[in-house]
C-alpha cells in the first residue's frame, strides 16, 4: 500500500521480516523524525552497540521478546514495551531464542519538541464516513 496526496503519504512495512529493516524518512518525506520498522530473527542481535550525537530514540516492541541493553544494564522486553534512550545512551537489542522480535524505532532530535498534541490539535469541520 502506497498512497500520496498533498497532505499525506502512506506506506506499508509488509516484508520487513525478510528485509530486516525498513526506514521511512524518504518514503514518507518525514521532516521532524525518523521511523524504522525492524525485525530480528530468533536469537539474533543488532550487530553493534551504538549511541547518537543529537537524537534520542524510542523503541516500541510490536511482537516477540528479547533483551535490551543500555549503558551496561540488560533487561527483558516484550510486546508492548516502550523504551526511550537519550542520545548518549549506549544501546543494543537482541531477540529471544524462542522467536523473532518486531519493533519500531522512532528517532528525533533531543529537546526539540516545542508543543504536545493537546496544544497543537485543531478540530475541523470535515468528517470521515464513520462519524
Amino acid at each position: 500500500m502506497e498512497k500520496a496526496q498533498t497532505n499525506y503519504k502512506a506506506a506499508s512495512f509488509a516484508g520487513v521480516e525478510t528485509a530486516g529493516r525498513m526506514t521511512f524518512k524518504d518514503i514518507l518525506d518525514l521532516s521532524g523524525s525518523e521511523l524504522s520498522v525492524n525485525a530480528l530473527p530468533a536469537g539474533i542481535s543488532i550487530p553493534f552497540t551504538h549511541s547518537h550525537k543529537r537524537n534520542e530514540e524510542v523503541y516500541v516492541v510490536l511482537s516477540g521478546k528479547g533483551q535490551f541493553y543500555v549503558d551496561g544494564e540488560e533487561f527483558a522486553v516484550a510486546q508492548g514495551s516502550v523504551i526511550r534512550v537519550s542520545p548518549a545512551g549506549e544501546r543494543c537489542l537482541k531477540a529471544d531464542a524462542s522467536g523473532p522480535v518486531l519493533y519500531l524505532c522512532i528517532q528525533t532530535e533531543a529537546n526539540s519538541l516545542v508543543q504536545a498534541t493537546e496544544n497543537d490539535g485543531v478540530i475541523v469541520a470535515s468528517k470521515p464516513s464513520w462519524l
